[in-house]
């Protein structure tokens, strides 16, 4: 069974729950139930659980998927103002630029503190090579600056080292 991961049904049907719970729970006070008063702290969780729900909707995975990246996988961060994502050596320089402003896109958060006071976040891009039966060395393709503190940044700055695509397996640059 596939459950949906949309957070706004989740919403709406814990908001009909508290509804039916609020009527029910009138209906308890004008018959003068016993178990009226439970109702009432039923009614009340219900109520603020329907409000979180609804804050998780506002919000909690707004991702923006940007065309021609490819899977990375985050391998170091600080938690301020570095981080570095590795991705396959079979990659393109289009595929490199697309993956850094997902990447950037990702990685963003408000939370990130400002260590040399640039106010940028730089994530380099890069993949492992080869050269020898038990050496791998990391090559890095690209990295991407944008600013700490601003969410839809316009100056983001891509460089892709065009120089280091020469260094990849041949049978994988296209």
């Amino acid at each position: 069974m596939e459950f949906p991961t949309d957070f706004s049904t989740y919403t709406l049907w814990s908001a009909y729950l508290t509804v039916a719970f609020l009527l029910f729970t009138i209906i308890a006070f004008i018959f003068k139930w016993g178990f009226r008063f439970r109702l009432v702290g039923v009614t009340g969780f219900m109520g603020v659980l329907t409000g979180g729900l609804f804050a998780l909707g506002l919000g909690l995975y707004t991702r923006t998927e940007v065309p021609g990246s490819v899977r990375y996988a985050l391998v170091y961060d600080n938690g301020a103002n570095q981080a570095v994502i590795s991705v396959a050596d079979q990659i393109n320089p289009s595929q490199v630029e697309a993956t850094l402003y997902q990447a950037s896109d990702d990685l963003f958060s408000f939370g990130r503190a400002d260590r040399e006071g640039q106010g940028k976040l730089t994530i380099r891009l890069r993949t492992l090579v080869h050269p020898e039966p038990g050496l791998s060395i990391p090559l890095y393709l690209g990295e991407v600056k944008r600013s700490l503190r601003v969410r839809d940044d316009e100056q983001v700055q891509v460089t892709i080292f065009t120089d280091k695509f020469a260094q990849l397996p041949q049978d994988n640059n296209s």
